[in-house]
C-alpha cells in the first residue's frame, strides 16, 4: 500500500472505510452482499441482536466516496430494517418508480438551478407586472 493510500485510509472516512472500520468489520461483521456499484453490505455476525439498538446492526462500506444517495432502493430497504431479507438472498423486481442513481450536485456547477435563479445560465425573466416592490414610503 502506497503512502497516499495509507494516509487517506487512516485519516479520512469519506473515501471508503478507515482502518478502524476495517478492523471492526473483520471482527464483528459478516458480508451480506454487494450492489452493482461495488458497495458492500454487512451485518453483525450471525444476525446478533444488539441490546442497544433492539435489532441487528447493519452497515455499508462504500466503493469510493461515501455518498448515502448511492445506496440502491432494494438495499436501502434492507439497511433501514424495512425488510428482513437482503436483496442478495432473493429476486428483486425493480419498481417502476425506482430511478438510476444521480449524484448530489449541490454546490457544484452541474447542480439544478431553476429558471430565475441568479446562478442560472440564462438571464432572469422580465417582470410580468404582478410584483410590486416594497417601499418604506407606503
Amino acid at each position: 500500500m502506497d503512502t497516499k493510500t495509507f494516509l487517506t485510509r487512516f485519516f479520512t472516512w469519506w473515501n471508503g472505510q478507515t482502518f478502524g472500520t476495517q478492523v471492526f468489520t473483520s471482527r464483528h461483521g459478516e458480508l451480506v452482499g454487494e450492489d452493482e456499484q461495488g458497495n458492500r453490505y454487512y451485518r453483525a455476525k450471525g444476525g446478533a441482536i444488539s441490546p442497544a439498538f433492539g435489532h441487528d446492526r447493519r452497515w455499508v462500506i462504500y466503493n469510493g466516496e461515501a455518498e448515502p444517495s448511492r445506496i440502491p432502493p432494494e438495499w436501502h430497504a434492507w439497511i433501514h430494517h424495512i425488510v428482513d431479507v437482503p436483496p442478495s438472498a432473493q429476486t428483486i423486481t425493480p419498481r417502476e418508480w425506482w430511478k438510476p442513481h444521480v449524484p448530489n450536485l449541490t454546490g457544484l456547477p452541474g447542480a439544478y438551478r431553476p429558471p430565475g435563479s441568479t446562478l442560472a445560465q440564462a438571464r432572469r425573466p422580465a417582470a410580468t407586472g404582478d410584483y410590486q416592490a416594497w417601499s418604506p414610503d407606503r
